[in-house]
């Protein structure tokens, strides 16, 4: 029995020295591996110091330097410029004369009214915006004893005992200040009373602008003359944009903010982040906002000596300019037509709700835009009309394009056997069970999918939408569709640019809209570019990727950048490139397909038979929309108008360009009247000859 508990005693022994020596083998191991990464750390750290002591020493003593010193930016860089695609010149910066003032730590509010006076005999101030409440502020610090004693002793007991406040004190103060006190002010008091407004309008220790316009060379003196008798006052050129095509693509421009504006109150984090300063000037819309890092001007940096004087530490630079992938000249002609049609169409027939049309001219290889402008005509009160720029309508505008889509309708019967190439079927209207009859615009007969887009069938469209949907149907029925149908057409004009951001270079872009209902009939309805909406620029982006052979190019504005120098555009440092989207899911043997048709709509018989001269070899597609507006701004749409759009390319065989143009609400039923403008056809035929005089080849 001793031997039978013998013999597992010793192999607990056993097991227990074993394990010890194996913890202490592990514990080895890792002391090891610790000791190793400890050296490779103070190894790094040693190179880390050699290379920072030694490697680059002279350069981080040159910033401790700089720490050390009182450096201070200037106020204000100009910004780069802004070219077209030939070089020419659209935006510049043209210098003005600025006299600022800029509080001083410590100045009192007697000296600041001292100073107001002082500058008031040098320069000459229009005070016409001088208010009342500005007036009585004035008056307040001038005579501020005089004001207290307008407060009750019973007032101020409540102001210490906390039922009133501060700022209802001022509020009684200015109410208790006379029109009779106000009467003593001179013309000179006004001017100084409103001077005295400029200094303090805005952040405390901003620079505020006193004068900008209209500054003559002798008050410039006399003010640069007398800089130390005007303690925080200081005169410096500014410079302002300049537009020498004037107001051709000037909203897509953009605008740049003022010294006084500064930065946007409500991107102010953004840009302090950033390292700006509160008036720093910024873009704020389109070009301008979109490209402010590349168009932003490098300040001059200046050394504070103990006097307090300033010596030009490093000099600043003009923001690298940009050129454009607009032709400026084109764009100018373009503008032009459409003012000129818009306001004619306006002198037509049942154009009552008519005010609006859009061109897009672009390279659908690249997608560049080549050219872009909207025009609206505006009612004055006399009842004529002014036509005023709406470009950004381009982006922000979605419309009901009608049958132009239906290139990318015919894609998505190919792809899914809903339509085989070379079908023939009748143009038949189509009669759901409780909804109206629907028919093509005219009877066309027997038809294939060439002919069907050539004269625009309806019906067409329509059976080969109950086939994507895999409806049953029968004359005067019930007909039910499969809703993935509607997403499947989605996808597909998706892939076309349709119903999805385009990515143009442009800060705003709408969607469009996007209907939710499933019904048959709007199934149809969406197969014939009569239900979803769409910006002009996703159509442009449609017809290019079309003419592209499927590839959905990015349109972009932004062509080059280019250094400044004095001697115009040398430097170059970048150039974009275009960029490929998609891909559209179908084969070259469809696309082929709808190619094919595009050019037989702009032959003889088509719905596009002269829009384009056809010695330009053009291929495209019309659309006819039935839209729907608020005609008396109750915001219930209550009158149906007529949209008309238009789509195309040439030459068909290699193209070049494409062109979209788009006129919403063009005809209105009144009366017995039946006439309907041609602005669209003839805005088409206007900017196409005009594109070609201008590129022949």
């Amino acid at each position: 029995m001793r031997k039978l508990f013998y013999r597992p005693i010793n192999r607990r022994i056993y097991d227990v020295v074993s394990s010890r020596k194996d913890i202490s083998e592990t514990i080895e191991k890792r002391y090891n591996i610790l000791l190793i990464l400890i050296v490779l750390v103070l190894l790094v750290v040693i190179a880390t110091l050699f290379y920072v002591q030694i490697v680059q020493n002279e350069v981080y003593q040159e910033k401790v330097a700089t720490l050390n010193q009182n450096i201070i930016e200037g106020t204000s860089a100009p910004r780069g410029r802004i070219y077209d695609r030939n070089h020419r010149l659209i935006v510049d910066n043209t210098p003005t004369k600025i006299i600022y003032y800029k509080r001083k730590s410590g100045t009192s509010t007697k000296e600041e009214l001292n100073i107001a006076y002082k500058l008031g005999e040098l320069i000459q101030v229009d005070y016409a915006r001088l208010s009342t409440k500005m007036l009585k502020t004035f008056y307040m610090k001038q005579h501020p004893k005089e004001v207290d004693k307008k407060i009750t002793k019973k007032e101020w007991q409540k102001l210490e005992e906390r039922k009133l406040t501060d700022d209802e004190i001022e509020d009684m103060k200015y109410e208790r200040i006379t029109d009779e006190e106000l009467a003593t002010y001179t013309e000179v008091d006004k001017e100084a009373a409103y001077i005295y407004y400029l200094m303090n309008n805005g952040y405390s220790y901003a620079e505020k602008t006193v004068k900008k316009e209209n500054i003559t060379d002798e008050e410039y003196a006399l003010v640069s003359e007398n800089l130390k008798n005007l303690p925080g006052i200081g005169t410096r050129l500014d410079w302002d944009r300049s537009y020498p095509y004037g107001n051709v693509f000037r909203s897509i421009l953009g605008n740049v903010s003022t010294t006084e504006t500064g930065i946007p109150l409500e991107l102010k984090d953004y840009y302090l982040n950033k390292g700006y300063s509160l008036n720093d000037r910024v873009g704020l819309s389109y070009l301008e906002y979109q490209y402010e890092d590349i168009l932003r001007g490098e300040k001059n940096l200046y050394q504070v000596n103990a006097n307090g004087e300033n010596t030009l530490y490093q000099a600043g630079k003009r923001g690298n300019d940009i050129v454009l992938t607009i032709d400026i000249e084109l764009q100018k002609a373009v503008e032009e037509i459409l003012t000129a049609e818009v306001l004619k169409t306006k002198t037509e027939p049942n154009t009552d709700y008519y005010n609006r049309s859009f061109v897009l001219i672009t390279d659908p290889k690249t997608g560049e835009v080549l050219a872009m402008a909207g025009k609206q005509a505006i009612q004055k009160e006399d009842g004529s009309y002014e036509v005023v720029d709406y470009t950004p309508g381009i982006l922000t505008s979605p419309v009901v394009m009608g049958s132009v889509v239906k290139g990318a309708s015919q894609i998505v019967g190919y792809n899914t056997g809903a339509l085989k190439v070379g079908e023939t079927r009748y143009d038949t209207c189509i009669k759901v069970a409780a909804t109206p009859i629907k028919c093509s615009w005219r009877y066309m007969g027997k038809l294939n999918d060439i002919t069907a887009l050539k004269y625009s069938s309806n019906t067409y469209q329509f059976y080969t939408a109950i086939k994507v949907g895999h409806g049953n149907y029968q004359y005067n029925k019930p007909l039910s569709v499969d809703p993935e149908a509607f997403n499947i057409y989605r996808n597909t004009f998706a892939e076309f640019g349709l119903g999805v951001k385009t990515g143009i270079d442009l800060p705003v872009e709408s969607l469009g809209y996007k209907g939710t209902s499933t019904l048959a009939g709007h199934l149809f309805d969406f197969s014939i570019g009569q239900y979803d909406t769409y910006t002009p620029i996703q159509l442009a982006q449609y017809i290019g990727t079309i003419a592209n052979n499927g590839a959905r190019m990015q349109p972009y504005l932004l062509k080059e950048i280019y250094q400044p120098t004095k001697n115009g555009l040398t430097k170059k440092t970048s150039e974009t490139s275009p960029k490929k989207l998609n891909q559209v899911n179908t084969t070259q043997e469809y696309l082929d397909r709808v190619k094919l048709g595009f050019q037989e709509v702009m032959k003889t018989g088509g719905t596009g038979t002269g829009y384009i001269n056809l010695d330009y070899k053009p291929a495209g597609k019309t659309g006819t929309s039935e839209s729907f507006v608020d005609s008396d701004g109750d915001g219930a749409i209550d009158k149906e108008t007529v949209t008309n759009t238009f789509a195309g390319y040439a030459p068909y065989d290699n193209p070049k360009v494409a062109f979209t143009v788009i006129s919403p609400d063009i005809y209105y039923q009144k009366g017995w009247s039946t006439y309907q403008s041609t602005v669209n056809k003839r805005i088409t035929t206007a900017i196409t000859n005009k594109y070609f005089e201008l590129y022949p080849n």
